[in-house]
């Protein structure tokens, strides 16, 4: 007989009472614990917030909202997923940094020794070589890459991956939630202790480098760049398209990404929007002046994904459960090349089950435009 060891939830429920009961009666199962969500925007969080805390009452929460959620079914929108993790093969612990920007080395210390220790508490199995780290920021705060260095240099080594909150690409108001209540400029810290085997991945499907633009004006604090080879940035890249301004869009971003040299790679910064008072353009991601951003020839979409995934199964077997961060922006990509079915194939492939974020984290960095999460195996059933 086949034991549960995690279990996924979906609600498209759109009143936030119905979609937690939904969400509970398809997780209400012996010894899940801990439930990880993922909602949209457009839900009524001050409502969603104490009814998800009620009715899952005893059960550890915690959760953000998104830019789309991923499902075992392929994408979805203006839903919830919910993800139930059993007792007997994990032990979580979490907590909430109200503030992004005033977390130090000390705070990341501390924290990154509480959430050992009542890992260890649980008895499961020895920490080292079988706990991760997964962290949930704030998509719209320009603290993240300060926040992430920091906590990765407390992090003892343990694999890291994360996601930014997003909102429905809205670009107004990100959140995550703990203990029945959302904040923002926050972030949620977690710690997955488990005897099944793992391995925390990253991808992309940068193909080529072409074009380099040097960023000679900008504001590092509010990630604005506002100058690309000493022009009006959002003219410049505008060009660089052979596009009219008015024309830029999330959508043309997601095509057309910059990207950052860096030891040898390429890492894409995403550009979150064009602010028409200036010209200027805003990205998700760190930017200063002096850097180089390359444009970048983007090539199969799923080759890398597909090619990553087999590989782990290859070493594992069968996946119980690929945890993911998803770009939006790769969404939007397979979206405008109508790409959704082999989307939704490799989510039933993998029981992939996660959401599309406004940023990806992996050990210390900070990320756009990739696919990144952790491939939990299925171990051996008793």
């Amino acid at each position: 007989m086949k034991t549960i060891k995690t279990i996924t939830a979906v609600s498209k429920a759109t009143d936030p009472i119905i979609a937690s009961q939904e969400l509970f009666q398809q997780l209400h199962q012996e010894n899940i614990d801990f439930v990880l969500f993922y909602c949209s925007s457009t839900y009524a969080l001050d409502t969603l917030a104490p009814t998800m805390e009620e009715t899952f009452n005893n059960i550890n929460i915690v959760g953000c909202t998104t830019a789309g959620e991923v499902t075992h079914d392929g994408y979805e929108q203006h839903s919830i997923v919910a993800i139930g993790f059993s007792s007997q093969y994990f032990a979580i612990s979490a907590t909430l940094i109200e503030s992004m920007e005033k977390f130090d080395t000390m705070n990341a210390q501390s924290t990154i020794n509480e959430l050992v220790e009542q890992c260890q508490s649980k008895q499961l199995t020895e920490i080292k070589n079988n706990s991760f780290v997964l962290t949930l920021l704030d998509g719209l705060s320009s603290d993240e890459e300060q926040f992430l260095v920091t906590l990765n240099s407390a992090a003892r080594g343990f694999p890291h991956f994360g996601g930014s909150a997003g909102d429905d690409i809205n670009l107004a108001k990100t959140h995550v939630y703990f203990q029945g209540r959302f904040f923002q400029n926050a972030a949620i810290v977690i710690m997955v202790n488990t005897t099944l085997p793992f391995e925390v991945f990253n991808c992309h499907h940068i193909k080529l480098p072409t074009e380099k633009l040097v960023v000679t004006a900008a504001n590092a604090d509010s990630r604005t760049v506002y100058e690309l080879n000493a022009e009006p940035a959002a003219l410049e890249y505008a060009k660089l398209l052979n596009m009219d301004i008015k024309d830029l869009s999330p959508e043309v971003f997601s095509l057309n990404p910059l990207a950052v040299k860096v030891g040898g790679h390429y890492y894409i910064r995403s550009i979150q929007k064009v602010n028409e008072t200036d010209l200027s353009l805003t990205f998700y991601c760190a930017v200063d002046v002096g850097i180089v951003l390359t444009a970048v020839e983007m090539g199969d979409i799923f080759y890398s994904v597909n090619q990553k995934l087999s590989e782990i199964s290859q070493r594992y077997g069968k996946p119980e459960l690929v945890l993911t961060c998803d770009c939006f922006l790769r969404r939007l990509e397979i979206e405008q090349k109508g790409l959704e079915k082999e989307a939704q194939t490799l989510s039933r492939n993998y029981n992939i089950a996660g959401f599309n974020t406004y940023g990806e984290h992996i050990n210390g960095i900070h990320l756009n435009q990739t696919f990144t999460g952790v491939f939990i195996a299925g171990g051996i059933d008793e």
